[in-house]
């Protein structure tokens, strides 16, 4: 592979011009920086399939400018230099998200080597995005896959939802499927012919974050040599969907109320206001009116964000569908990759079953797709699936999570019993109606869901 845009990052400018020489000849696309100012300026206004960073820059740490570059672009590959006496830190670097490490000075075969491993593990990984992205089909409901009760629900919600043009946001823990469901109610609306901008959750600083959402203006850094156009420009017409909501800065918070109240934004560093006819869906796995309580997330965006809240349950309390998700996965995964795999093994179902899947549907996802890469038969065994030995302690629940799925399951079938009938629930169970209803509101259960039987919506899709 050749023509491949490489950043290298060394305070030494012979070291610099020996390897920008060498990755020129081999008809490389080469970045040269000394220090990590100058690093994160052009992964700000570039793309980079790799990162070359030396371990001992005079003024910084090179493991924590590896570190920050990561958080920041968690694809890209990075090699460290080190010299002989720092293998033990260059390890530590491996350890912390490096692909390799080279010693100097070093033969230019070896650094070839090196380089060509990383950009092969580099479009092996995007490679594995496209076939996930295959697998993915964010225009439709069918994508949903479901029949738990509350994710019907939900879908209910998300219907008609999506004829409007309110602002939503998504509750639930990591892994649940928050994207999926931001982009079932962009494609289903009035803007479905408009963009799609997702912006993930992020450590980076505060004023990369901004920039990345709200653009630049020329010159307001020495590196910002041209303006920059800002996500929430790209969405115009559309939607942007901002995971991890409760993470933003007191300043990103008022921006953001700013956008929703006015429906403008200031690009950084200038003073004119643009704007924006963007429809906002935020998403977060933390508790934001305990935020809000707490005095870490502004009350006022709170009020803003939350007019249509959407609560995903964790896979763990939908048990019923993790065969469903797991058949569906495993389908498109033989198709990408050419197995014939038609299905699994008893042991390997129940094992799934009995599992809490802390990082649910994803979770599950990278699981079959890991099984089906490595099964040599026509099933998938237990031991496809589970091949660490962390996995099976967590197949035994503590006490306090038996406890809540005992709890939600012995109300939801009062309820269904009753028809929804609260009252009749609580003679049932020889409690008083108090009790129920604290269960109720403590596992956000509508007993209206009940009067008429399980919900449907969509008859005849799969659904979440």
């Amino acid at each position: 592979m050749s023509g491949e845009k490489i950043l290298v990052i060394d305070d030494d400018a012979n070291i610099l011009e020996v390897i920008r020489m060498r990755l020129k000849a081999w008809g490389y696309y080469v970045t040269i920086a000394k220090d990590g100012l100058e690093a994160k300026a052009a992964l700000s206004n570039s793309d980079f399939n790799l990162a070359i960073i030396d371990l001992r820059l005079s003024e910084e740490n090179g493991i924590e400018l590896m570190e920050e570059i990561i958080r920041c672009h968690p694809n890209l590959p990075v090699i460290i230099l080190t010299a002989h006496g720092t293998i033990e830190s260059a390890v530590e670097a491996m350890t912390k998200g490096a692909y390799s490490y080279i010693t100097k000075p070093f033969h230019n075969e070896d650094l070839l080597l090196h380089i060509k491993n990383a950009l092969e593990k580099h479009y092996l990984t995007k490679e594995i995005e496209h076939l996930r992205s295959q697998l993915e089909d964010r225009h439709d409901f069918k994508q949903i896959i479901g029949k738990d009760k509350r994710m019907q629900k939900i879908l209910e919600q998300v219907s008609w939802i999506a004829k409007t043009d309110c602002t939503v946001s998504l509750y639930g823990e990591s892994g649940t499927g928050k994207e999926l469901i931001a982009g079932a109610i962009h494609h289903n609306s009035n803007r479905s012919k408009g963009p799609f901008i997702v912006k993930n959750g992020s450590v980076a600083p505060e004023d990369l974050v901004e920039d990345e959402l709200f653009g630049h203006v020329r010159g307001v850094r020495a590196d910002a040599r041209d303006k920059k156009e800002g996500l929430f420009v790209q969405a115009d017409g559309g939607t942007i969907f901002l995971d991890e909501i409760g993470n933003a800065s007191p300043s990103l918070q008022a921006k953001l109320l700013r956008i929703l109240q006015e429906g403008v934004i200031t690009p950084v560093g200038g003073v004119k206001s643009v704007k924006v006819n963007v429809r906002v869906i935020v998403a977060s796995n933390m508790d934001l009116q305990k935020a809000v309580n707490d005095g870490t997330f502004r009350k006022d965006l709170f009020y803003k964000i939350n007019v249509v809240p959407i609560y995903i349950p964790p896979l763990r309390e939908r048990r019923d569908d993790i065969p469903l998700l797991a058949a569906y996965f495993m389908t498109g995964f033989c198709k990408v990759l050419k197995k014939d795999i038609i299905g699994f093994t008893p042991a390997a179902i129940q094992r799934m079953l009995v599992y809490d899947w802390p990082g649910n549907v994803r979770e599950l996802q990278n699981k079959v797709e890991h099984a089906v890469i490595m099964a040599n038969k026509n099933v998938i065994a237990t031991d496809d699936i589970f091949t660490g030995a962390n996995t099976l302690k967590n197949t035994f629940n503590s006490y306090k999570d038996a406890k809540e799925r005992f709890e939600r399951e012995y109300i939801e079938n009062l309820l269904k019993i009753t028809k929804g009938n609260v009252s009749s629930a609580s003679k049932m169970a020889k409690r008083y109606r108090a009790d129920i209803y604290k269960l109720i509101k403590k596992y956000r259960i509508d007993p209206e869901n009940y009067k008429n039987g399980l919900i449907t919506v969509n008859s005849g899709r799969d659904c979440v």
